[in-house]
């Protein structure tokens, strides 16, 4: 059973009873408009309250309000509704500050305006507060669900914020081939095509798992247009890694026989596959075939080999571990996937603790999103290293999403304590690194300030840097750095347009003309420092464009390459081609300097390959009557790329769905003349 809630807990988790009153109806937004067409209850009008209501007296120990919002809570919370259902709590612009649920929002909500009992952070909202809008439910689970598809929806700054996952890395095997490949696929929900194995947490452990699925029984890892147009076998049959089913080297049989044993080892059951080949193995001994019996040993090996590294492996359950360690400085959660009792691996979040919540307090909230403010593939079971806050309202709420039960456990046995103390150590792991990474990067930053002479620490650095192919596809760079680390979500690319090829310096000033005219129209963060990779001429265009634009109190910072091209080698110039900045190699300042250049290089050399791939490959397509971009993308992936494309006859090119013989004919012409 969950906790009674009483008033001294903190506002996060305060409840009461009080009189119901009645309410204005308004509009729902449309999440809330989503949501409830999913019931055929009677109640479709949500309620409203504003602060701008009748006054009247109320509790004496009640807060005022906030004097510099003009928000009075005696007179707001005298008309508050004890019934359960969600509050949104705005500033003087209108933007939603928080979203909270309550089993009762007149206690949950008087909560925020006692005299005492608030934290630090919680006083700071409270005192940004011009208004609350409420919105009642019909139960305190429909609250907890709204309460996330809003939070997805309107990003509160005092609500914990996870990235919404677009899509989610799987194993894919196709159901429409006599001799499907093991794949990696993306994907957000899974589709009647084949089978999936996952979700996994990260694309690092698909490709893991690809890679040991296919040395250990030697499956195709090629694209379907490849396999469909080999003559002889590739590479990857002279290694030992492939049975060449692409030229008939095995049979139907064999190869979906050696799938099937793949299949087991996704769905943990590695075990009956190793006492399957030992018999094997035994048995082509017997028949004194010698070499097949020397092959299945050293499979059995492998699957051994694979067994040890496996935690635990009971080849049933489906769960997800969720731990949290929190130190002075940071907090991680980790999340450890297991599906059919395999180990998938884990993933790890360091959500911002906005409001000062405990540890439960955090984690409860923490899985609330994680499942019900994502379109997330639900396990059976969720673990949890700290009691939650209303677990039975939570696993509720889980299994009305998963529409089957979900089981929400803290205190287990077995394996499954097993599983999670390993997640426990992963999460203590992860935030031992993340701490010690973060204290590195923040003595580079006071290496920089103490370098560069400065009397503060400066807080946002952003680097530019060019990237093309002999003037072919050229992109432009921007990475931001803070104490942290990268914020990649400020990372921003520009196509270049409109100079001549290879000229560098124009490209520098259209991107930094972009950009910094963006941020003189109130656009975007002033960083303290940019840095432009280059040298001399580089700078002197970022100091030209900042002339023009009028940008002022932004440290300049040019970063030319030695002439051996070697790191720690840079001549760094400060504010103008004359001024350099002498740093030894082993100093953090310069190491920081590399570390954002180096960023910054990745990032562009990303954007022009996929610049210039995307123009290779669909250029000669374009512009070609009745070819769209659906045709194009079944050509390319018919015959493996453009190459193919140009060296099909007409009666291939008429093969590829979607393609008549006389679009075959004109495609043809097309490419050849």
């Amino acid at each position: 059973m969950a906790k009674q809630p009483t008033d001294t807990r903190p506002p996060d988790v305060v409840s009461d009873t009080s009189p119901d009153v009645s309410h204005d109806a308004h509009e729902v937004s449309p999440a809330e408009d989503t949501l409830r067409q999913q019931h055929d209850r009677e109640r479709n009008d949500a309620a409203r309250v504003s602060s701008r209501l009748i006054t009247s007296d109320a509790d004496s120990t009640l807060l005022e309000g906030s004097a510099a919002t003009g928000f009075d809570s005696r007179h707001f919370l005298k008309h508050v509704s004890d019934a359960p259902g969600i509050y949104r709590m705005l500033d003087t612009a209108g933007e939603v500050l928080y979203v909270g649920k309550a089993k009762r929002l007149k206690a949950r909500l008087s909560s925020y305006f006692r005299n005492t009992g608030l934290n630090t952070k919680t006083q700071a909202l409270v005192g940004r507060i011009a208004d609350v809008q409420i919105t009642i439910t019909r139960s305190e689970t429909e609250a907890l669900l709204l309460e996330q598809t809003l939070i997805k929806e309107l990003r509160p700054p005092y609500n914990i914020l996870l990235r919404d996952d677009k899509s989610y890395p799987y194993v894919f095997i196709s159901h429409h081939h006599d001799y499907p490949a093991l794949e990696f696929k993306r994907v957000r929900h899974k589709r009647n095509d084949g089978r999936y194995f996952g979700p996994y947490p990260s694309s690092v452990a698909v490709r893991e798992s690809l890679t040991l699925m296919q040395k250990i029984f030697r499956l195709r890892n090629c694209e379907d247009s490849v396999f469909a147009h080999r003559e002889r076998p590739c590479l990857q049959y002279q290694i030992n890694r492939c049975t060449a089913p692409c030229v008939d080297y095995i049979s139907k049989d064999d190869y979906r026989r050696d799938m099937e044993h793949a299949v087991m080892c996704l769905n943990g059951q590695s075990d009956k596959v190793t006492d399957a080949l030992s018999q094997s193995m035994e048995d082509a001994a017997m028949r004194l075939e010698f070499e097949e019996a020397a092959r299945l040993r050293d499979q059995v090996a492998q699957l051994r080999r694979m067994q040890e590294k496996q935690y635990v492996d009971t080849g049933t359950g489906n769960a997800d571990i969720l731990a949290l360690a929190e130190r002075p400085g940071g907090l991680c959660i980790s999340v450890v996937s297991v599906r059919q009792g395999r180990m998938l691996g884990a993933r790890h979040f360091s959500p911002g603790n906005g409001l000062d919540l405990t540890s439960g307090e955090l984690l409860t909230s923490f899985v609330s999103q994680y499942y019900l403010g994502q379109d997330r593939e639900m396990p059976d079971e969720v673990l949890t290293s700290l009691a939650l806050e209303d677990a039975d309202l939570l696993e509720g709420a889980l299994s009305e999403k998963a529409e089957r039960r979900v089981r929400v456990a803290h205190q287990v046995r077995g394996h499954r304590a097993q599983w999670l103390t390993l997640a426990q150590t992963n999460a203590e792991q992860h935030l031992a690194t993340q701490l010690a990474s973060r204290q590195q990067l923040s003595n580079r930053f006071l290496s920089l300030r103490d370098a560069l002479g400065l009397t503060e620490v400066p807080k946002r650095l952003e680097c530019f840097d060019i990237s093309h192919s002999h003037g072919e596809a050229t992109v432009a760079s921007c990475v931001v750095f803070d104490h942290e680390g990268p914020i990649k979500s400020d990372y921003r690319r520009f196509n270049i347009e409109g100079v001549t090829a290879g000229d560098d310096y124009a490209a520098m000033q259209q991107a930094l003309t972009r950009r910094f005219k963006r941020l003189q129209d109130g656009e975007g963060k002033r960083p303290d420092i940019l840095l432009v990779d280059g040298g001399k001429g580089q700078l002197n265009m970022a100091r030209n464009v900042f002339e023009t634009l009028g940008v002022t109190g932004i440290i300049l910072l040019g970063v030319a390459k030695g002439t051996t091209r070697k790191a720690g080698l840079e001549t760094l110039f400060i504010e103008t081609v004359h001024d350099t900045l002498d740093l030894d190699s082993h100093s953090p300042a310069l190491h920081l300097i590399q570390h954002i250049r180096d960023e910054s290089h990745r990032f562009a050399i990303a954007g022009h390959r996929a610049k210039r791939d995307k123009a290779r490959r669909t250029s000669s397509l374009e512009g070609i009557a009745g070819v769209g971009p659906k045709r194009r993308r079944e050509l390319l992936k018919f015959f493996g790329g453009l190459q193919g494309v140009k060296q099909a006859s007409k009666l291939e090119l008429a093969r590829v769905p979607g393609i008549s013989e006389s679009l075959a004919e004109q495609i043809h012409q097309a490419l050849h003349g």
